[in-house]
């Protein structure tokens, strides 16, 4: 591994976002007289490749780091690019408390699932997104808040997909009927290359009218524009009335690191890109060797609340 609070009662964190909090946030990002070393008071982590493992399995050590992170007074929270419904797994396991951003911020969801906030794509994005995926020789796939809608149920990953969110697609012929209620597109493809080549292509066409980032090394997750891990972020630290600087981060992939550059400490894992982790503050061990426990135990609780939480 190399160099690079309080709990909330209730059930839900409403995530308020507004043009004066997103100015007051920003504001206190770039505070010179923030002190980095003030006490982490929240940690916000990445599901597929950071919290779960290879088998997409939440280790005990990983269970027990959560555990001991409620016991400090840190808040613990998650994002991922995943469907609300492919969250609801960890709810019990790591007694959740705390709304999941889904969809990396798209859907804003309790515990029990119910909504509290979602950022369809415009109305005239989806399309041009899909055939722009298309001509990169990619399969595409929509999200709407509730569902996943493939066009072949025996296209790329989709049985990969299946298992890991842990419910089927929904198979239609298009996705005309899905334009106004798309909230993610997903290009695939087990070409990497190909993968990287589409990010590129649709952030210079569409620019700020999307998130455009990988999520995996087959997978380009297209959202709303402020459906990203950063401006979770913010979100968080205006919820919990704290400054960003007190927020810390952990993933894996190229779209956690618009999180890490909002966070007063990130964590890249060791499975991450030579390119992720250099935008990182400090790199654990791989979520093959317990990476999210590692990180935890060694940069997080040595800068938690010393009052236990209620």
């Amino acid at each position: 591994m190399r160099l690079n609070p309080m709990r909330p009662c209730g059930i839900a964190l409403a995530f308020p976002a507004d043009d004066k909090t997103e100015a007051r946030v920003n504001a206190m990002v770039t505070d010179p007289s923030a002190e980095s070393d003030e006490p982490i008071a929240a940690l916000l982590a990445d599901v597929d490749g950071t919290l779960i493992n290879r088998a997409k399995v939440l280790t005990a050590r990983a269970i027990g780091a959560v555990k001991r992170l409620r016991e400090r007074g840190v808040v613990f929270c998650i994002t991922s690019g995943r469907p609300p419904r492919g969250l609801r797994m960890f709810v019990e396991p790591l007694e959740l408390t705390i709304a999941m951003a889904a969809f990396n911020g798209g859907v804003i969801v309790r515990p029990d699932l119910s909504v509290i906030d979602e950022k369809p794509l415009p109305v005239d994005i989806p399309s041009q997104v899909i055939d722009s995926i298309r001509a990169h020789g990619l399969d595409a796939w929509v999200y709407t808040p509730t569902e996943w809608y493939v066009t072949d149920l025996h296209g790329t990953r989709v049985d990969r997909e299946t298992s890991t969110i842990q419910f089927p697609p929904v198979v239609v012929p298009n996705y005309d009927s899905l334009l106004h209620e798309t909230i993610k597109i997903v290009g695939t493809s087990t070409d990497h290359d190909a993968v990287a080549r589409c990010e590129a292509s649709i952030q210079a066409e569409f620019g700020t009218r999307v998130s455009a980032a990988r999520s995996q090394p087959y997978y380009l997750d297209i959202t709303h524009p402020d459906a990203n891990k950063g401006a979770i972020v913010r979100r968080l630290a205006q919820y919990l009335n704290v400054s960003p600087r007190r927020i810390a981060t952990i993933g894996d992939q190229m779209n956690d690191t618009l999180m890490f550059r909002e966070s007063g400490l990130s964590i890249a894992m060791g499975n991450a890109s030579a390119d992720v982790q250099r935008l990182a503050t400090f790199v654990t061990t791989s979520f093959g060797e317990e990476g999210f426990a590692n990180a935890v135990e060694r940069y997080i609780l040595p800068r938690a609340h010393v009052t236990k939480a209620m």
